[in-house]
């Protein structure tokens, strides 16, 4: 079982510690009474799922012996207007780059974690549409 720790500092700033004794600082925007020293809550959700497809892609790559050089991952989240503000829509757009790269091995990985293997995409799955792009750049 995964577990993490969450203590309040001051105001809206907050410090979470993973059970791997990893920490980050989280804070709420000046208008909503934040200081603004950390990131946001929906925020950590984007990057955890940039980081969880980007480590499936990274893993499938080397394990077809692909010369990837760098992976590059944006992720746009669309919020509601209403409470609970969750994720309506979802964007991640993957930029793989690397010598000699075959973009069917490329493509073949990325499917492999949106379709199997990324767990935090599985969990957003019917929650949020989830949308993905690829590009390949040859160095």
């Amino acid at each position: 079982m995964l577990n993490a720790k969450v203590k309040w500092v001051d105001g809206l700033q907050f410090v979470g510690e993973s059970g791997t004794h990893h920490a980050i600082v989280m804070d709420g925007d000046i208008e909503v009474g934040g200081k603004n020293t950390g990131m946001r809550p929906m925020e950590l959700l984007l990057i955890g799922l940039g980081g969880c497809s980007g480590m499936d892609v990274a893993s499938i790559l080397q394990k077809k012996k692909q010369q990837i050089t760098d992976i590059d991952i944006n992720v746009k989240g669309e919020k509601a207007d209403t409470y609970p503000k969750k994720f309506t829509e979802i964007e991640i757009e993957f930029i793989v780059s690397g010598k000699d790269l075959s973009e069917d091995a490329v493509k073949r990985a990325i499917e492999l974690s949106m379709e199997k293997y990324c767990s935090v995409k599985a969990t957003l799955e019917g929650v949020a549409k989830i949308n993905y792009s690829y590009r390949v750049i040859q160095t």
